[in-house]
C-alpha cells in the first residue's frame, strides 16, 4: 500500500468514524430520520404496497402496524426476485443474492442492490477508522491484510442473478477497495480449491513485509490460516526463494498462468524466512509479520473458545471484532482492539429489542435502542435498506454499556440455540464458559467440542464430546467429567437443580484426532463454503457426532 493510498484511507475512514461518533450522541434522531426515508423508499415496492407503507407517517405507526418476520414470511417475495421480477422486496436492481451458509439452520437467499451495499460499505470504513485508531492508541500502524475467503460466485438464478457467499458479492462489489488493502491480489481468491486458494494467498502476504493483519469471518478460520503457514512453510519459503508456485497445487490453469505472471523471486525475503525456520522450526503470524500486526475475527458467542489458541501463534496481538454482522444486516460496530462490546451501527438500520421475558409472545411489544438496559439480553429486530422489516434474525444480544446514547451489545447466542434434557435450556453461552475454564483448569487444549443428548436414555444424559489438540492429552478424563458437571451446575442453576433429580450423570467422549476435520469436510460437501464454517458448540441433533471414530468414553462412577 502506497503512502498516498494509505493517508487518504485513513482521511476516509477518520473522517466517516467521527461522522459516526457524532450520531451515536443523537440516537433517537437518527434512527426515526433512517426509519421514515427507508420507508418512503420502499413503499411503492410489492411488500411495501402488501404492509401499508404510505400509511406509516411515525416510528409508532410503524411498529403498530408492521408485524414482526421471520425469514419464511419473505420467501415468496425472494421467489420473485430470484425470477427477475423488479420491484417486489428492494426498489433499486437486486445485482447480487447471498446463500447463507445453512451451518446452524436452514440456507437463506438474501438481496443485495447497489443501494444496499452502499449503505453497509459506510459501516465498514466506520470500523476502519475505529481500527486505526485502536492501532494508533498501542503505537502500531494499520497496513495490508491477508484474506483466504473464495471469490467464486456459485451461479445464476433464473432470472440471470449471481447468488454466491455473503463474502463473495462484498469483494465484487468493492475491488477497488480490496486492491487497497488486501496483500495478496483478487486472483488468489478465486481457485476453487480450498487448500490452493489458501496456499497462493499466504503465499503472496508471506512475500509482502507490509502485511499488517489477518482477517477471517471466525476465528476457528484464523487458526486455519496459522495451520497452513506451519505445515507448509517450507515450501512456501521455496516458492519465494525460487519465484516458483507449488506444482502439486490444484489449481486451474488460467488461474495459475494470471498468478504465475504476478509473481517473481525475493532472495532477501526468502531468506529472513529461512532463518525464522532455522530458529524456531516453523512459521507463525508473529514471526513472519512482526511489525504492527492485528487480527480481525467474530468476538462474541464462540470466540472465546478458540481465542484462547491465540497466543501460540500471534502473542499479545491486538483483536479486532470489525462489525457484527450477518447476510442480513450489520448490527454493531467495534470501538477499539480487544473489546467485546459493540455500538449499535445506527445508520445500517432501524433497532428493536425484544426483552427476554417476551420471547414467548408471538408478536410482543418491543424496546428501542433508548430503552434497553445495561445487564439485559434481547433478541434483536432489523428494518433495512436489504429489504427486510421487523425481522427477527433470531439472535441473542446482551447489552454491556453505552457508547454516547447508543447501546454497546454483545453476540451471545442464536435464539432457540440450545439443549434441554428436561427444562433447563443449556445455551452456546454457557458451554463455552464451562469448556474454557476447564481447559485452562486441566491445561489441555481441545481441538473443538460439543455438547449433545443422549439416544436411550430418558431424560437423556449430557454427552460431552471433543476432540483433543493433536500432541496433547487428557489426564484424569473423570475427573474432567466431574468438573464439567459442577461448572455446568454453576453457569446454570436450572441444570443444577435438575441434576439434582432427573438428569442422569454427563458422559464424555473422547473423539480421535481428526475427527473435526471429517465433520469439516462433510459440511464442505453439503455446500456449505469454507470461509463460513461453524461449529455448533451444542446440538439438539442427538446423530451429529454419533458416528465420529471414538477414542475413548467416560463415565461418572458414582458411590
Amino acid at each position: 500500500m502506497s503512502d498516498f493510498a494509505l493517508s487518504l484511507l485513513n482521511w476516509v475512514t477518520g473522517f466517516t468514524r467521527e461522522r459516526f461518533v457524532q450520531k451515536t450522541r443523537n440516537l433517537t434522531r437518527v434512527q426515526e430520520r433512517f426509519l421514515l426515508e427507508l420507508l418512503r423508499q420502499y413503499r411503492d415496492t410489492e411488500f411495501g404496497k402488501d404492509y401499508g407503507f404510505r400509511e406509516m407517517k411515525t416510528v409508532a405507526d410503524f411498529r403498530k402496524k408492521m408485524p414482526i418476520l421471520p425469514y419464511q414470511s419473505y420467501e415468496p417475495y425472494i421467489d420473485r426476485v430470484a425470477k427477475g421480477e423488479p420491484n417486489v422486496l428492494l426498489p433499486d436492481p437486486v445485482v447480487y443474492l447471498t446463500l447463507t451458509s445453512g451451518s446452524t439452520g436452514k440456507k437463506k437467499l438474501i438481496p443485495t442492490s447497489r443501494k444496499s451495499q452502499s449503505v453497509l460499505r459506510r459501516a465498514n470504513l466506520t470500523s476502519l477508522g475505529f481500527l486505526t485508531r485502536g492501532l494508533q492508541r498501542r503505537g502500531l500502524k494499520f497496513g495490508k491484510i491477508l484474506l483466504t475467503n473464495s471469490a467464486l460466485i456459485w451461479g445464476r438464478t433464473e432470472g440471470g442473478i449471481e447468488f454466491g457467499p455473503a463474502s463473495v458479492g462484498v469483494m465484487r462489489m468493492d475491488k477497488r477497495l480490496y486492491n487497497t488493502i488486501f496483500s495478496s491480489p483478487f486472483e488468489t481468491l478465486r481457485p476453487a480449491d480450498s487448500v490452493a486458494r489458501h496456499y497462493v494467498a499466504i503465499l503472496f502476504a508471506l512475500r509482502d513485509r507490509s502485511t499488517r493483519g489477518i482477517v477471517a469471518n471466525f476465528p476457528m478460520l484464523i487458526l486455519r490460516i496459522c495451520n497452513y503457514l506451519d505445515r507448509y512453510g517450507e515450501e512456501m519459503v521455496r516458492d519465494i526463494e525460487n519465484g516458483t508456485i507449488a506444482d502439486w497445487l490444484n489449481l486451474e490453469p488460467d488461474i495459475r498462468k494470471q498468478l504465475e505472471s504476478m509473481w517473481e523471486a525475493d532472495g532477501d525475503r526468502a531468506a529472513e524466512l529461512r532463518h525464522i525456520l532455522q530458529t524456531e522450526g516453523r512459521l507463525t503470524p508473529k514471526s513472519v509479520w512482526s511489525e504492527s500486526l492485528f487480527v480481525a475475527a467474530a468476538r462474541g458467542g464462540t470466540s472465546d473458545f478458540y481465542f484462547r489458541r491465540f497466543p501460540e501463534y500471534f502473542g499479545e496481538t491486538p483483536i479486532f471484532g470489525a462489525v457484527f454482522s450477518s447476510a442480513e444486516g450489520t448490527f454493531s460496530i467495534y470501538p477499539d482492539v480487544d473489546t467485546d462490546g459493540s455500538i449499535l451501527s445506527l445508520e445500517t438500520g432501524f433497532f428493536e429489542f425484544i426483552p427476554e421475558d417476551r420471547w414467548h409472545v408471538e408478536q410482543p411489544e418491543t424496546l428501542l435502542p433508548t430503552e434497553v438496559e445495561a445487564g439485559k439480553r434481547y433478541r434483536i429486530l432489523l428494518s433495512s435498506y436489504g429489504g427486510f422489516f421487523r425481522y427477527d434474525i433470531g439472535d441473542v444480544v446482551e447489552v454491556v454499556g453505552f457508547y454516547n446514547q447508543a447501546p454497546l451489545i454483545v453476540f451471545k447466542h442464536r435464539a432457540g440455540g440450545l439443549i434441554s434434557a428436561t427444562t433447563e435450556k443449556t445455551t452456546e453461552d454457557h458451554a463455552t464458559r464451562v469448556m474454557d475454564s476447564l481447559q485452562e483448569e486441566f491445561g489441555v487444549r481441545l481441538e473443538d467440542f460439543c455438547l449433545t443428548l443422549s439416544e436411550n436414555d430418558f431424560p437423556a444424559r449430557y454427552l460431552v464430546n471433543i476432540e483433543v489438540a493433536e500432541g496433547k492429552t487428557l489426564k484424569n478424563p473423570e475427573v474432567f467429567l466431574r468438573r464439567f458437571d459442577e461448572r455446568l451446575s454453576e453457569e446454570n442453576t436450572h441444570y443444577q437443580i435438575s441434576r439434582k433429580s432427573d438428569i442422569p450423570p454427563p458422559r464424555l467422549r473422547i473423539l480421535k484426532s481428526g475427527s473435526y476435520d471429517i465433520l469439516r469436510q462433510r459440511q464442505v460437501e453439503k455446500g456449505i463454503p469454507d470461509s463460513q464454517l461453524k461449529f455448533p458448540h451444542i446440538s439438539e441433533d442427538r446423530q451429529f457426532l454419533s458416528d465420529l471414530p471414538l477414542l475413548e468414553e467416560v463415565e461418572i462412577i458414582e458411590g
